[in-house]
């Protein structure tokens, strides 16, 4: 984040997307090329080299990005690929971005060959310049420091495209599983415009599709394709920005009802707060004062809503026997909140889930520190890490589960490649 404020990468898919566009658009964006490559010189992969050159499609001036491979490697497991994106110390975002990416890929391929992810094995996905355009495009956000990716409706091409299982329809099965649920529509050009490594950003990176946010402009880029089209610009467009404050409604309407208290027990007034909040106060709490004639005491408050305070104010004089409750209006603006969980130490922790942060419930977080003989701190922080890892991923099984779906099967999801060239071959990534 900068200053606090959200930094949104905006993708503009109108002619699809592939690995080397979305690569491309974000070095055109300003990503810096040598930062980009010292994060990618972590892994223990060599020969391969990272360049870019300006290309013209439609007359726009485009960034593309050029994977040099001096190997033969095409073909990696699932798990030698993650293994070596774990071992890499890269960034945590750009290992969580990266490991998403190739979990995504490896799930549509398993699915489509009926075969668990883990089994499958990559052919062009784990050659040398998907990986680069994988983790390159991971890397790259995080030089661009960008927090949120979102993305546009995204085309597809129409015909077929050949790929290492033989010719395949285009869309490839792959980019269509992988962008289900995704918006998306065709246009009458026999090129693959969208290729399962882009369709496998899209799908694990992005939170949202549809029009450009409300964002200030900071820089915007274009990363070209491998053909030049005939009428229409074959590039992925990208806009940076960092996103609009949310306008502040009017709020919600809220009672608040206080009563003094000089003679009432700890127990009394633990009841009460559990009797307000099952009575459908939306908090209670209690602070101590000093009442008149100089004597401790406490004041208990309930937030509730402006419907409830009548039944609240029963519910206060029964528990509490006061003489009288006092009330006033105001607003509260709370935020939208989830609930998910995660597994630690064999124990279910529940994570409440906000805009900001992820947040583990206490009550569980000590069970679990109880069961262990861990700290409570510990505890929680592993709930947080388990959740942070596994934000691209079904978290129901936790940390240790997270690192296994990531590396899944990479397969070769990415065997329709990267871009197409007119009449249906191309290249991976």
């Amino acid at each position: 984040m900068t200053g606090g404020r959200t930094r949104v990468a905006w993708f503009h898919c109108f002619s699809g997307i592939a690995g080397d566009m979305a690569l491309g658009s974000l070095l055109d964006a300003g990503a810096d090329l040598e930062e980009v490559v010292a994060l990618l010189r972590r892994l223990d992969v060599d020969g391969w080299a990272l360049d870019r050159e300006t290309v013209h499609r439609a007359g726009i001036a485009c960034t593309r990005a050029i994977v040099e491979v001096h190997d033969d490697v095409t073909a990696r497991s699932a798990a030698d690929v993650i293994a070596m994106v774990r071992a890499a110390s890269l960034p945590t975002r750009v290992e969580h971005r990266a490991l998403a990416v190739f979990a995504a890929l490896a799930d549509a391929e398993g699915r489509l060959h009926g075969r668990a992810p883990s089994e499958v094995h990559l052919h062009e996905v784990g050659g040398h310049d998907a990986i680069v355009d994988v983790v390159g495009t991971a890397a790259a956000l995080e030089v661009l420091d960008i927090d949120e990716v979102t993305a546009s409706p995204v085309a597809f091409g129409t015909g077929t495209v050949a790929s290492a299982h033989g010719v395949l329809p285009n869309p490839p099965p792959a980019v269509l599983r992988l962008l289900e649920g995704a918006p998306a529509y065709g246009r009458p050009v026999a090129v693959e415009l969208t290729t399962p490594t882009g369709a496998a950003i899209l799908h694990a990176l992005c939170t949202t599709y549809g029009p450009m946010p409300s964002m200030t402009l900071a820089a915007s880029g274009y990363g070209a394709g491998a053909a030049d089209l005939d009428g229409l610009a074959n590039c992925t467009q990208v806009v940076v920005g960092t996103a609009a404050p949310a306008r502040v409604g009017p709020g919600q309407p809220v009672a608040v009802l206080e009563t003094n208290l000089d003679d009432a027990t700890g127990e009394q007034l633990a009841d009460a707060l559990h009797s307000l909040l099952a009575a459908g106060a939306l908090d209670a709490w209690v602070t101590a004062a000093v009442m008149k004639k100089g004597r401790p005491g406490h004041v208990l408050h309930v937030l509730c809503d402006p419907a409830r305070a009548e039944t609240l104010r029963a519910v206060l004089r029964r528990t509490t026997g006061t003489f009288g409750v006092r009330e006033t209006s105001g607003r509260r603006w709370a935020d939208a909140r989830r609930m998910h969980e995660v597994v630690v130490t064999g124990a279910t922790i529940r994570m409440k889930i906000g805009p900001e942060r992820a947040k583990p419930e206490h009550d569980d977080v000590a069970r679990a520190a109880a069961a262990t003989g861990l700290p409570t701190h510990e505890i929680a922080s592993r709930a947080e890490a388990a959740w942070r890892a596994g934000q691209a991923s079904d978290l129901a099984d936790a940390d240790s589960a997270n690192a296994d779906s990531a590396g899944a099967d990479l397969a070769d999801a990415d065997s329709a490649g990267a871009d197409s060239a007119p009449g249906g071959t191309f290249s991976p990534g």
